[in-house]
């Protein structure tokens, strides 16, 4: 049945006419042990407008619906007409989802280690149509109440905790209280023969919940994703004066899932997080802040909701933010924003300077167009342009105003004007022309240094005119001996192309932005090139060696430094840098750089100066694992894997990771293979296994690889390592087929919903064996047959790629 996306003039003629009371939702799962459908009646009681017209979604089959006891018309297009309203109304609509293998808000996974089920439903944007009947827009908040019936081994959980359960004919009941009014995407349900773990702490019961194979990895971790949780409710319900308003706030972590979802008080996540051998230090800083950024969501998106798409960033780019402000100021990972600095935010600057940009906030006109905005612009640029902002008003300040914009909206909806007068009355500042600036115009400033007759400048060019109002600040170094001693350091508030900078010494090196305040590109001048490239280990923090090296990526992908001095520079940090949350994503830099960006001629060479890289933290203690697995992927042949496998032991994550390189180096041995996935306790081990035969260059791997992955049989979860060892360098007879491939498979990527098209759309991009008139090609064909979400996702990837490219042809 074709579907149709809500539009916003749709949605706001319908909020004028309608306001939902409540819904009551009853759910029988019990079909789903054995085979895919999930039944639901929804009950909604709603007001409207004596004898009007309007429509309720729905996208699952319709068994039976009722408006006020008269039968109604079968849906059209996943829409129910509702005629002649009342002024009070009960809608009563029960619904199937037949299709919870690869349709869209409800998903049915076995667990291939021991064939357990397992059901969960996900929503953003607007997929809880899918799974019943209801008004699936954000500013039609209401509150919910499940009631479900599932096997009377499983667990169910919701948003509300301390459900009433009883024994019934078939099963169990489980009555959850309703919740607080909610968006439709807000919502959850989960079951399955879940193993659990809970703690009292900070005053509320923090649960933790996963399927039996990942026992032990959930026992392993619980501990710590414990204090992180109760660090951040503390931190927020403080920033923002508003505690967590309810006592349970479970988290669930599950097979087959896309990314994590924020639903009120029960936060899912892929189950991929609880890694399977022992996290590094690195890995437990991403946990950190996917936590709170899903927690932040309690606030942002779920407390208080955009009322329509047009300002996701509201919820996004807020709960981007506030994740890092909280890792920083409650947790033990102190330099997050030297962690993001090398990892997002050097995607939002590469996807500002190219044809994925555009500005944070932009006229949405469908739920479709929505979800193609799901991208390194409203996250990590939204994410640095608050910072920004915080910084231009003080952090006192910003607290205060979100304060009170969370005071006087609490369970309602907002607009970006909401939000400004809120820091505007804190602050006493008129924020209009930052509003304008920054929210409503794209593009990023390239920020610099010159030395002029008046001294000292700041220069600053704004991507379509002028730059930026901002606070950047700028610091002197000066050579001494091996090291860069900090001389002085200013903040600068641009008021134009070219701004005086008082107070600083001369230096050998002025990095602008070096405390990470802004979003901006930034260079050094003639001199202080070869400083920041060639010695950036002198610079005297993590902090500043981490701008150093997002201003070498940013040259790099611009044309301007070539992938042997990119390398140069990151191996050079990683020989002085002892913080393995920074540490480990300059090292994976310094692996797709020499792999990925550099001269078929030299890719060799650069894997070798990698590798040396990485025998030196392994020396230092730094990164032990990070370490060796970078050994693994850039080793040259046996005698550099045999020494990778001595130094792993038993450590079964490591020995897969010497199978892949060996069998991208064209040794595949499918006899190690199978005697490793039978070794490894890992219930998805046969992913690692695929992984290591789509790195071959064999025809026949190849294509058993990407047959995986276009039938959806790779959990989408999994989907991006697949792909990864799949788009190899030197492999480009065996992948060129594949080029035409994608294009037959794109139109298809965003079946199944959002979280498939951002995915598969990305992660199967061809990274080798095409060229720019390809990329060309595909945009086109992405233009023409493709959702908006898979026409997002290919722009940002397909200008990445671009960029690659010419960087090996430098």
């Amino acid at each position: 049945m074709p579907v149709r996306s809500l539009r916003q003039e749709e949605a706001v003629e319908r909020a004028a006419l309608v306001s939902v009371t409540s819904y009551d939702i009853r759910i029988d799962l019990t079909d789903m042990v054995d085979g895919p459908p999930f039944r639901a009646v929804s009950t909604i009681r709603f007001s409207g407008r004596a004898g009007a017209t309007t429509f309720v979604d729905c996208c699952a089959e319709v068994e039976s619906a009722t408006l006020n006891g008269v039968p109604l018309p079968e849906a059209e297009e996943g829409r129910i007409t509702l005629p002649d309203l009342a002024e009070d109304n009960e809608l009563v609509v029960a619904t199937v989802q037949a299709d919870t293998t690869h349709g869209r808000g409800v998903h049915r996974a076995v667990d291939p280690g021991d064939d357990n089920v397992y059901v969960w439903t996900t929503f953003e944007p607007d997929e809880a149509r899918y799974a019943w009947a209801c008004f699936d827009q954000p500013d039609l908040k209401a509150p919910h109440a499940f009631t479900v019936t599932a096997p009377a081994g499983w667990t169910v959980v919701s948003n509300s905790g301390d459900p009433v359960v009883e024994d019934v004919e078939g099963g169990r009941r489980w009555t959850f209280e309703p919740t607080p009014p909610l968006s439709t995407y807000n919502p959850v349900v989960v079951a399955g023969p879940f193993v659990e773990q809970r703690k009292q702490a900070g005053g509320h019961d923090l649960g933790l919940f996963a399927r039996r194979t990942l026992a032990s990895a959930l026992e392993r971790d619980a501990e710590q994703l414990f204090t992180l949780t109760e660090q951040g409710l503390g931190f927020f319900g403080e920033r923002f004066g508003m505690p967590f308003p309810q006592r349970s706030y479970d988290q669930v972590f599950l097979p087959d899932f896309g990314g994590a979802m924020e639903n009120y008080g029960c936060v899912t996540w892929a189950d991929t997080v609880l890694r399977r051998s022992e996290p590094t230090t690195g890995e437990w800083q991403v946990f950190a802040t996917v936590l709170l950024h899903e927690m932040a969501h309690m606030w942002f998106g779920n407390i208080v909701t955009m009322r329509w798409w047009d300002d996701l960033w509201l919820n996004e780019a807020f709960a981007e933010f506030a994740c890092m402000w909280a890792a920083e100021r409650a947790t033990a990972y102190g330099d997050t924003a030297a962690n993001n600095l090398v990892e997002d935010k050097l995607n939002a600057y590469l996807a500002d300077q190219g044809p994925a940009s555009h500005p944070i906030r932009m006229p949405v006109p469908s739920v479709a167009d929505a979800e193609s905005i799901f991208d390194s612009i409203t996250y990590p640029k939204g994410a640095a342009v608050l910072k920004q902002l915080m910084h231009f008003v003080g952090e006192d300040t910003f607290g205060a105003g979100m304060t009170a914009y969370f005071a006087e909206h609490a369970w309602g909806n907002t607009t970006l004007d909401d939000l400004i007068g809120s820091l505007e009355q804190a602050s006493g500042r008129d924020l209009q022309p930052w509003r304008t600036a920054w929210l409503e115009t794209a593009g990023v400033d390239r920020l610099g240094v010159e030395q002029s007759d008046q001294g000292l400048v700041l220069t600053a060019a704004g991507a379509h005119g002028a730059p930026h109002p901002q606070v950047v600040g700028v610091g002197a170094y000066r050579r001494a001996g091996d090291t860069l001693e900090e001389v002085g350091s200013v903040h600068v508030e641009v008021s134009g192309e070219r701004t005086t900078i008082d107070g600083l010494p001369h230096a050998d090196l002025y990095l602008v932005n070096h405390d990470d305040t802004t979003f901006a590109t930034t260079r050094p001048d003639a001199t202080g090139r070869e400083v920041l490239v060639g010695r950036p280990s002198g610079l005297p923090t993590t902090l500043t060696r981490a701008v150093a090296i997002a201003t070498v990526w940013d040259m790099l992908s611009n044309g301007e430094a070539t992938a042997a001095e990119a390398v140069g520079a990151l191996t050079d940090v990683l020989s002085v840098e002892t913080v393995e949350t920074v540490a480990e994503p300059v090292l994976q830099l310094a692996v797709t750089a020499a792999q990925a960006w550099s001269p078929e001629a030299e890719r060799a060479g650069l894997e070798a100066r990698v590798g040396e890289a990485a025998r030196h933290l392994l020396e230092a203690g730094v990164s032990r694992t990070s370490a060796l697995r970078a050994l693994a992927r850039t080793a040259a042949g046996d005698d550099d894997l045999e020494a990778v496998r001595r130094e792993a032991g038993d450590d079964v994550d490591l020995q897969w990771y010497v199978l892949q390189r060996r069998a991208e180096l064209g040794e595949l041995d499918a006899a190690a293979v199978q005697a490793l996935q039978e070794q490894d306790p890992d219930p998805d081990a046969w992913i690692r296994a695929l992984t290591v035969r789509a790195g071959s260059p064999s025809a026949e791997a190849k294509l058993d690889a990407w047959t995986a992955l276009v039938s959806r049989e790779v959990p989408i979860q999994s989907a991006r390592t697949v792909a990864a060892a799949f788009w190899r360098p030197g492999q480009d007879d065996v992948l060129a087929p594949y080029a035409d491939r994608y294009l037959e498979a794109l139109p298809h990527f965003h079946e199944g919903g959002m979280i498939p098209g951002l995915a598969l759309t990305a992660a199967l991009f061809p990274v080798h064996a095409v060229d720019e008139a390809w990329v060309g090609r595909a945009r086109e064909v992405a233009a023409a047959h493709a959702a908006p979400v898979v026409v997002g996702s290919l722009t940002e990837r397909s200008e990445a790629v671009l960029r690659m490219m010419r960087a090996r042809a430098l």
